[in-house]
């Protein structure tokens, strides 16, 4: 008989991360099912931002379990990760200055290729089907954020709301399953929040997505995620509804103390 499916797409089982004597997050357990939109909050420095570069392997956690669909990813290198399908943005926008809005997409397109060094230094017919395949796709995932008139300006030229739907264009190429956001409403006017509301719940229907959220913006947080949880000092203090997270006295009391 098949295995059944495992119950969560992301399943973290009582992770830590230490460095030295500072212990940045805690036995922090996170279940997150497929084709949801999770959000993760906190006050600054709770630990958010490194739960996702333990997701993405920029850091191995000091203790217990990352399981994706099944399987341990701890301890995995980020571009091993990246092909099992999670991709994230960064709370900094992070393009490649010296490329292109398109070349910024077509990079990413790379990791699901199947040419080597030799296609490429030769040029041969693999190498020149994939770059026009993945010319092609990155021309339509630019024409979905609006972006395909500024192809070839330079990445870092665009406004600030552009760069940040180029961000999310560009780790859309990498065909993710699970993607994570870090901040995406940060430096965006409650117009353009409204805007990423709406493009966050287009993708995860369109592109068959689940989508784990860190955001400071509880007006877009409270929108859009089935389940929040909240973490605070490291350490998971609540998990639930909008309404039972708005509610819950300990996030209250989290948030009012770090005011």
């Amino acid at each position: 008989m098949a295995e059944p499916a495992p119950a969560y797409l992301l399943d973290v089982r009582n992770v830590s991360k230490r460095f030295g004597g500072l212990t940045a997050v805690r036995n922090v357990s996170l279940q997150v099912p497929a084709g949801t939109v999770y959000g993760l909050i906190g006050p600054n420095g709770a630990g958010k931002t490194t739960v996702f570069n333990l997701l993405t392997g920029v850091y191995a956690p000091t203790d217990g379990q990352i399981l994706f669909d099944g399987t341990p990813i701890h301890g995995r290198r980020p571009h091993q990760i990246a092909r099992y399908g999670i991709t994230r943005t960064f709370q900094n926008i992070r393009l490649f200055s010296d490329m292109t809005v398109l070349e910024n997409v077509m990079t990413a397109h790379h990791l699901r290729t199947a040419q080597d060094i030799f296609d490429a230094i030769v040029g041969t017919g693999r190498s020149h089907r994939e770059e026009r395949e993945m010319r092609e796709r990155a021309m339509h995932l630019l024409s979905i954020f609006g972006l395909a008139g500024l192809a070839d300006e330079p990445a870092t030229s665009l406004p600030y709301g552009s760069q940040r739907r180029l961000e999310i264009a560009r780790a859309l190429a990498t065909r993710p399953r699970l993607l994570l956001l870090d901040e995406p409403a940060a430096g965006l006017n409650p117009q353009e929040a409204v805007g990423l509301m709406d493009t966050i719940r287009w993708i995860r229907d369109e592109f068959s997505l689940t989508v784990l959220l860190v955001e400071h913006n509880m007006k877009v947080v409270m929108g859009i995620c089935e389940t929040i949880q909240v973490i605070d000092h490291g350490e998971s203090i609540a998990t639930g509804t909008p309404a039972e997270i708005q509610s819950n006295p300990r996030v209250i009391e989290a948030y009012l103390g770090a005011c």
